[in-house]
């Protein structure tokens, strides 16, 4: 296990498939419940006006962003198939025809093996993970949650509008229909400790969940979070400070949990703080070095979840 720190998720695409498999980030023009003032809110703090999407939707059908998504990902990777990750806002959050249409119309192409729906754990309707699990007989279908943190004290601050049971929930169900879910958690959120983030970990180790993104909270221009970072109301982490954070983290999860990201890519026409945050290889190799030399790996220092043995917790 020494050799291999965590288990990514180019090598499991790898193994599923047998090539290079490469993500399509697509817009298909969805909103969000928590920035049309369904939940009383005007969007998390650390969201910009394109809901940490491409914009593309305004002026391309999913089928065109899948064609140049194909051209450019073949050229630079020589990815041959193709997985549709519907990005941008919540991707569950319309009527089933709408979000049938759109699913669809990705998996159209023969080089698109499968879809990657990224959405609010909050707003995703039985119906529709019926849907996505007729879908998952033929292809790849997963399930992105947005988490971010499991302490309700710290999604309250960030104006998140649900609480950590919603993500349980959702995952409960999607895993009822075996849809794999993948969870989306950010390191360095306001009045976070390092203790905080790692009861993150914590809870996600007890959840039937099989894969994570980690993120670094980054300063997008334009959001709540930017006027906190200017007011001095908010610091960001130090590269060494994060580096700790994620290594940490990942020894509390399973080992056969799939990390799909370590660190976050921002745009850099957008980025405010910190500026390391667009170094992305010093920043994974950062993550790699502090776990090699404190003797980490992945699951090292897991807990086990409920449904395998409940006097092991």
């Amino acid at each position: 296990m020494a050799e291999r720190l965590y288990r990514d998720y180019n090598s499991y695409l790898r193994e599923t498939f047998g090539c290079r498999v490469q993500k399509i980030s697509l817009d298909a023009g969805l909103y969000c419940p928590n920035r049309d003032g369904t939940l009383g809110l005007s969007g998390c703090i650390y969201c910009n006006e394109k809901g940490s999407g491409t914009g593309a939707a305004s002026f391309a059908t999913i089928s065109e962003q899948i064609r140049t998504g194909k051209e450019r990902l073949a050229r630079k990777y020589k990815a041959k198939k193709f997985i549709g990750y519907f990005q941008s806002f919540s991707n569950t959050y319309a009527p089933l025809p709408r979000l049938r249409a759109l699913y669809d119309e990705a998996l159209e192409d023969r080089d698109v093996v499968g879809l990657s729906i990224g959405t609010r754990p909050d707003c995703v309707a039985d119906q529709t993970l019926d849907y996505l699990a007729e879908l998952a007989k033929t292809r790849l279908i997963w399930l992105e949650f947005g988490l971010q943190s499991a302490n309700d004290a710290t999604l309250a601050r960030i104006r998140r509008g649900h609480r950590a049971e919603a993500f349980a929930d959702a995952v409960r169900r999607a895993r009822a229909r075996d849809l794999p879910v993948c969870a989306h958690v950010i390191l360095g959120l306001p009045g976070e400790t390092t203790e905080n983030m790692l009861d993150t970990a914590r809870f996600l180790a007890l959840q039937d969940i099989q894969a994570v993104k980690i993120h670094l909270l980054y300063v997008i221009e334009g959001t709540a979070l930017h006027e906190m970072f200017r007011s001095g109301a908010y610091s960001c982490m130090t590269r060494e400070n994060y580096a700790a954070a994620a290594g940490e983290f990942l020894a509390l999860l399973p080992p056969d949990v799939i990390v799909q990201r370590l660190t976050g890519d921002p745009h850099p026409d957008e980025l405010v703080a910190p500026a390391w945050a667009l170094e992305k290889q010093r920043n994974l190799d950062a993550v790699r070095a502090y776990m090699q030399e404190n003797g980490l790996y992945q699951g090292k220092k897991r807990l086990f979840r409920q449904e395998k043995n409940p006097d092991e917790l």
